[in-house]
């Protein structure tokens, strides 16, 4: 069942749930779908009540998740456009060639190329390897510094996702996307520290935004590095 309020310009939509329970929550998920879990004789004015009084959380909630999507960006990968890599631009430099290869040289990213090769997805190749190395990396050490919570992820994983950073699996396995290579390092470590904070706390409580300061206190900075960076 579903049902929606209006608030101010804003037509927010929720999913109802009737379950055994004594107290009614809301929960705003990753996709920002908005889900009202509510005991089986509530009623759908009580509930709608409910969604409007928590309305203006609702919408923070949803846009927390939006900020931090990737943001696509048309690119035409020729010579002279920029591309990031942790957290730098640098010139693409696509050069005819008998092989492909691609070449990182400090101020240039070299793409050697066929006849028949493919400057994008040489590009995005040489952007995996490179993510391999570096978010694995950072990753196991902040796994490290999160044991004392007693929290460890049953598996690390790079995924391109179209709308996430990151995620975080109810069985505990993370995953990250590889895109992630274009942005600071601190930014890397912003987005797995989020992650590795699921471990502990499920929902985006106090609790969680609690541990996240501890363990990055300067998190904020990064996020929004991280949303205005790669635009």
């Amino acid at each position: 069942m579903t049902g929606f309020v209006q608030y101010g310009s804003e037509k927010i939509m929720y999913n109802i749930l009737f379950v055994d329970r004594k107290s009614l929550g809301i929960t705003v998920y990753p996709n920002r779908n908005v889900e009202v879990k509510a005991p089986l004789n509530t009623t759908l004015d009580k509930i709608q009540k409910k969604v409007k009084k928590r309305a203006s959380w609702i919408l923070k909630q949803q846009d927390y998740f939006l900020s931090f999507e990737p943001r696509i960006t048309n690119r035409k990968f020729v010579s002279g456009e920029t591309h990031y890599y942790l957290g730098r631009q640098y010139q693409l430099k696509v050069i005819n060639s008998d092989i492909n290869k691609v070449k990182y040289t400090g101020r240039f990213i070299e793409i050697y190329v066929t006849e028949r090769g493919n400057v994008k997805e040489q590009l995005q190749q040489w952007y995996r390897e490179k993510a391999e190395i570096w978010l694995k990396k950072l990753a196991d050490k902040h796994i490290e510094r999160f044991k004392k919570y007693n929290a460890e992820p049953k598996k690390v994983e790079l995924k391109r996702m179209e709308n996430r950073w990151g995620s975080c699996s109810s069985k505990g396995r993370i995953l990250l996307n590889p895109d992630l290579i274009k942005a600071p390092k601190a930014c890397i470590e912003y987005v797995i520290i989020h992650e590795l904070c699921h471990l502990v706390f499920r929902d985006h409580t106090t609790e969680f935004f609690n541990l996240q300061t501890h363990e990055m206190p300067d998190w904020q900075k990064w996020k929004m590095k991280l949303e205005t960076l790669l635009a």
